[in-house]
């Protein structure tokens, strides 16, 4: 039989058990944002979506040196389902991990976490301070600025896309149709 998907409640609970930063917290928060608004584009199981986006760097501040190592570890000691604990792990294909994003939610989750990053600070840059009224446009201007978010990888973020068989431009809006969907957690509601 297989474990019960967690619910947001206990998945809040278990993140904030290992991160109190306010950084990482709000990058889950815009994750778990685009993942759920993926998973209903996609037709799939939005709650499911959601509490991998949330989880996804679960050791992140405590270990980041076993950067999903770890969360597989405390996942599995938590009963977690083996699926999810698998799509969690996913997202550090070829960084940190072996484990190749195959479903749709896999490769959803590695394409967008980086370009979370980029979209909250393209956003931070605007006079409004906001993704509400941001465009993709926007994003990719700052693409194409390496010295800009250049902790950001660009290459996994198109790497992703490939994996998904999207234009990088679909991905930006969508990515950033999942963050309104959080601006207020996320700090980036601005004044547009």
């Amino acid at each position: 039989m297989s474990q019960p998907t967690p619910t947001r409640e206990e998945t809040l609970a278990l993140l904030k058990t290992y991160n109190q930063s306010e950084s990482l917290i709000k990058h889950a928060f815009a994750v778990e944002g685009v993942m759920r608004y993926m998973a209903r584009k996609h037709g799939e199981e939005e709650d499911v979506w959601g509490v991998v986006g949330l989880i996804h760097d679960l050791d992140y501040e405590q270990f980041p040196d076993q950067h999903c190592k770890k969360t597989e570890e405390i996942l599995r000691e938590n009963n977690w389902p083996e699926d999810l604990i698998r799509a969690v792990i996913s997202h550090g294909y070829g960084i940190c991990t072996d484990v190749k994003p195959e479903t749709t939610m896999e490769k959803v989750l590695f394409a967008i976490d980086e370009l979370t990053g980029l979209v909250a600070t393209s956003a931070l840059v605007r006079p409004s301070k906001s993704v509400m009224d941001m465009k993709a446009k926007s994003v990719k201007k700052k693409w194409k600025d390496k010295r800009f978010a250049a902790k950001v990888d660009r290459s996994i973020i198109q790497r992703g896309a490939d994996m998904l068989g999207v234009e990088l431009g679909e991905l930006i809006t969508d990515t950033i149709m999942g963050m309104r969907e959080v601006a207020d957690e996320i700090g980036l509601k601005g004044t547009p």
